[in-house]
């Protein structure tokens, strides 16, 4: 679902672009406001689960692959406005470094991913569980880091239902999209003699190309992943939650009580590591993801030559390509990709924090 530059024209990059940026500065005002100071970093490990779970490439039959996103996932645990800003900096991560991603469709893929994926998704799961709505997330509903109240068994189970449900239909939402972003290419760009300049598949090619994919293995991905990842977090919340109780009631302690935004912080970082490790099973899917194709692959895609404006224009060399590094095997440069990314986003916004309370504390005094 990365779309690269030159599949969308230059002005719908621009158009795309325009469209995302409201989401950007009312997302940035709603996190000043709602989110607590303390849980900003955790954006940044929010935005590194997106990340690592885009690195998971999944084979579909006809040799094309596909990945979760996670930005309902986000959306549940830290609000969607957080969602929107952690999935964009991922993706910006991605394309700078990596080249996953165009530069010039950088807009495009946030109004995708960073956008619709996280707002469609996080409605549907509090319409079938109302116990989410919360606009600042489960993880920041309670300044201990602990579970919510009203999140006890019967709604935790209810919750997972609402996230399930909701990341797939936010990932289709973000195909969707995506979809028509690609088709409407061959009918607006044209030239002399007929062909497209940009993507040459029309809607009739890239809405089934996009969304047979999305509607079953890949969405059943983001389904997973979010689910399991959300499990994990209640329960180690609730775990927290538990030993934060017994040490304030314990009579003979004089300390005081653990934090939970420590105790829950640990668990997850520890599932960051071991997301990190596994990342090279996203090399045994082979194959390009659907309207993620390489100049020299376009022509040989069913489009029979290669559109003129993939040809000419802006250019731009990322340091790590496809996450490969020359000199080091495979396996092991995806790995040291994933470290990369992921330490990038929990410093960016580890110092994201810093600055805002710094701010906070000079306007205070």
């Amino acid at each position: 679902m990365h779309i690269p530059d030159h599949y969308l024209s230059p002005q719908t990059c621009a158009v795309m672009t325009a469209a995302v940026i409201p989401a950007w500065a009312v997302s940035i005002k709603k996190i000043r406001l709602e989110l607590p100071l303390k849980k900003i970093s955790l954006m940044g490990v929010g935005a590194a689960f997106s990340f690592l779970g885009m690195m998971f490439n999944i084979p579909l039959p006809g040799g094309t692959t596909g990945h979760a996103v996670g930005g309902t996932l986000i959306a549940i645990l830290l609000g969607p406005y957080a969602a929107c800003i952690s999935v964009s900096m991922a993706l910006l991560l991605q394309a700078l470094i990596f080249g996953d991603g165009g530069i010039l469709a950088f807009g495009a893929n946030c109004f995708n991913m960073a956008f619709v994926l996280p707002f469609v998704g996080y409605a549907i799961a509090c319409m079938i569980s109302p116990g989410l709505r919360n606009s600042s997330g489960i993880m920041a509903a309670s300044g201990t880091g602990t579970l919510p109240q009203a999140s006890g068994r019967n709604n935790r189970k209810k919750d997972l239902i609402g996230a399930a449900i909701g990341s797939y239909f936010g990932i289709n939402a973000a195909a969707l999209c995506a979809a028509i972003e690609f088709g409407i290419q061959p009918m607006l760009f044209r030239d002399a003699a007929g062909n497209a300049l940009y993507c040459p598949y029309d809607l009739r090619i890239a809405i089934p190309g996009m969304m047979i994919g999305h509607l079953t293995i890949f969405g059943l991905a983001e389904v997973i992943f979010t689910a399991a990842i959300l499990s994990f977090v209640y329960a180690t919340m609730a775990d927290a939650s538990s030993a934060a109780v017994r040490q304030q009631t314990s009579a003979d302690s004089a300390a005081p009580a653990v934090s939970g935004s420590t105790k829950g912080d640990l668990p997850l970082k520890v599932l960051l590591g071991a997301l990190i490790v596994l990342t090279p099973l996203g090399l045994l899917a082979e194959g390009t993801a659907w309207g993620e194709w390489g100049v020299d692959e376009i022509a040989a895609t069913g489009a029979g030559y290669t559109p003129e404006g993939m040809l000419k224009g802006f250019s731009f060399e990322a340091i790590l390509p496809d996450y490969s590094l020359e000199g080091l095997p495979d396996w092991t440069a995806y790995i040291l990709a994933a470290v990369i990314g992921t330490a990038l986003l929990l410093i960016i916004f580890r110092v994201a924090a810093a600055l805002a309370s710094k701010k906070v504390g000079e306007s205070a005094a």
